[in-house]
């Protein structure tokens, strides 16, 4: 057993966490560890035991990633809020990905960083600007069962050398290449785990022209959890679409 214990968070935080896991081996697309039990301050959780990822691994967590991809949803959104770090995420459902993204993910975000001193009036209104031009910036999309927060330690390497999913409390129903896109903002796993994913998919890498746009709203939620060292990232995002 492998548990997480963490006081002062709020009360459906790691309840949030196992909502999100639980979604994603209900899938059955990739392994991920079981939930044992959760409390208020804390989840356990099937210790997977730690390894070194092999590439016959990461091309099994590429197609897995497709498959779980291939779980299209009515809606974008997910039965309850959820969290992206200590950010809560809010995932009321919504017919339209670009409004989904815009409303749920890049302004609420904004706001809180304007409201913190770590954005001024210019960059709110260039990412309002930027929101109300998504339609033409980004693919219309189907809503696919997404972990939500897929940076390289997230893919968490086995003792056995599999590759499963942790930290699910940002899962939800948005864009499948939102997920990739955040598998590259640090660090990103070999090519090997890209390819598995293209030929699984049946797509190719377009994605990446379109990674910084959508890695802007995890830009915006790292510049008000961790400060602004952030905000050039932001900016140059911004500025690079406008």
């Amino acid at each position: 057993m492998f548990a997480k214990v963490r006081r002062g968070v709020p009360a459906d935080f790691f309840a949030a966490e196992a909502r999100g896991l639980r979604a994603l081996a209900q899938a059955g697309a990739m392994r991920v560890p079981a939930v044992l039990a959760v409390g208020a301050c804390g989840i356990a959780l099937d210790d997977l035991g730690h390894g070194r990822a092999t590439t016959a691994g990461w091309e099994r967590a590429g197609r897995g990633l497709a498959a779980l991809h291939a779980r299209t949803a009515a809606r974008f959104g997910f039965e309850s809020g959820g969290y992206c770090g200590d950010s809560p995420q809010d995932n009321t459902a919504d017919d339209d990905g670009h409004r989904f993204f815009a409303q749920r993910r890049l302004l609420p975000q904004a706001r809180r960083a304007f409201d913190a001193g770590l954005l001024d009036t210019n960059d709110r209104a260039c990412i309002e600007r930027l929101c109300a031009r998504l339609p033409g910036l980004l693919p219309a999309r189907p809503p696919v069962l997404v972990h939500g927060d897929l940076w390289l330690g997230n893919l968490h390497a086995c003792a056995d050398g599999d590759i499963a999913l942790i930290d699910g409390a940002a899962a939800h129903h948005g864009w499948a290449e939102a997920d990739l896109a955040m598998a590259t903002l640090f660090g990103e796993p070999p090519r090997a785990f890209f390819a598995a994913y293209e030929a699984a998919a049946g797509s190719d890498a377009a994605w990446r022209n379109r990674a910084p746009l959508l890695n802007l709203y995890h830009l915006l939620n790292h510049l008000n959890l961790f400060g602004a060292s952030y905000r050039e990232g932001v900016r140059r995002i911004v500025a690079a679409v406008a």
